[in-house]
């Protein structure tokens, strides 16, 4: 990152509209593409007045046809552009499978590097309001299994704009993985023109107690878990994993070996999840400094509800997360106020829209 420490308070969704804004002005070959992006809404107001500064040439609606427009956006990235494109939801991503699988992932190992795709594409994902099976979906360990794909997902308002600036300036193609209910979220965030690494993990909390290695929006359930385990004494080492590949196995084998007890944290289901590799590779290459077993917190194996109702125990949160450390801790409920304990979890928030109480600075 730059050494200019002018910081002030912005949001997750204006940090990305500043690093698009930023790059566009630095690099006229920076286009940006997708379904919404003109609209008065746009995109979660992620690209709002970029159309009117740079015009309909740069910033340009797109047809309902993800996998054609992928193809396009893959061939102007190996012309000399370098597309932003928006999705959304992740789940539209599907479409364009073979374009980002098949094409994007190999260009540069098929052509030994000689050729590139420096492609980047926004997807989004969240739950809440009726979304649903079909609109809910997070798909991060789906792609993190291409090699040639980098999969992120920036957690800070500070991240989510270098980090992007970082994968538009990027030779190869970079899924870009929001999550809906961080656009809100605060944070200091330079004003200047900077990177973030797309590859290292950032230790949030310091703790000794035990690790929570989460990813996306689990990262502030899990900073939320932290607060409220903190005032009973255990200390809780929370990191946000930031990218789902590359996986940074290394910051989680060096906390767990001061720890000794894993918890993984995901926005996806348990199958398959991302939480899983990290707990099968410190299993295999740390497992000597394993106390007890791991614990993998993710979504139920069943696709999401669309009724508030039934989300309403669909979720993990910072509760479940808690009780987690409290039995790996060994921790019996009787031992502490159960009840105020769990008190920190209130929020005034129905449960099926963002934490708007929690922000930054991290």
């Amino acid at each position: 990152m730059s050494d200019n420490k002018e910081q002030r308070q912005i949001t997750f969704a204006e940090a990305i509209r500043e690093g698009l804004d930023q790059a566009m002005e630095k690099d006229a070959s920076v286009v940006v593409i997708g379904e919404g992006v003109p609209d008065p809404k746009s995109i979660f107001n992620t690209t709002a007045g970029l159309s009117q500064k740079y015009g309909d040439t740069r910033v340009f609606d797109m047809p309902l046809s993800e996998n054609g427009m992928t193809g396009i956006c893959i061939g102007a990235a190996m012309s000399g552009l370098r597309p932003v494109m928006v999705h959304q939801r992740i789940d539209f991503a599907l479409l364009a499978m073979d374009q980002l699988v098949n094409n994007a992932a190999k260009w540069a190992y098929m052509f030994d590097g000689k050729a590139s795709v420096p492609l980047v594409v926004r997807l989004i994902i969240g739950r809440g309001w009726g979304q649903g099976p079909q609109h809910s979906n997070s798909l991060q360990a789906m792609f993190a299994q291409v090699p040639g794909l980098k999969v992120v997902m920036p957690v800070t308002a500070q991240d989510a704009k270098g980090m992007l600036i970082a994968a538009i300036e990027d030779e190869n193609p970079v899924l870009f993985i929001e999550h809906r209910w961080l656009h809100h979220v605060n944070d200091e965030v330079p004003e200047n023109y900077y990177q973030t690494s797309l590859d290292k993990a950032r230790v949030m909390t310091e703790g000794a107690d035990v690790t929570i290695a989460a990813f996306s929006y689990m990262v502030i359930e899990s900073l939320i878990a932290a607060r409220a385990l903190e005032s009973i004494g255990i200390n809780v080492e929370v990191i946000d994993m930031r990218s789902a590949r590359p996986l940074d196995i290394e910051a989680v084998l060096q906390s767990v070996k001061k720890t000794g007890r894993l918890i993984t944290a995901d926005t996806a289901y348990q199958t398959g999840s991302i939480a899983g590799e990290i707990i099968s590779q410190v299993a295999e290459l740390a497992f000597e400094h394993l106390k007890t077993r791991p614990v993998r917190i993710a979504s139920p194996d069943h696709p999401a509800p669309t009724s508030h109702f039934l989300s309403e125990n669909y979720y993990p949160d910072a509760k479940t997360i808690a009780d987690a450390v409290l039995n790996l801790t060994g921790t019996e409920q009787s031992s502490i106020d159960y009840s105020d304990f769990c008190a920190a979890f209130q929020t005034n928030n129905p449960h099926d829209v963002p934490n708007r109480e929690f922000n930054g600075p991290f």
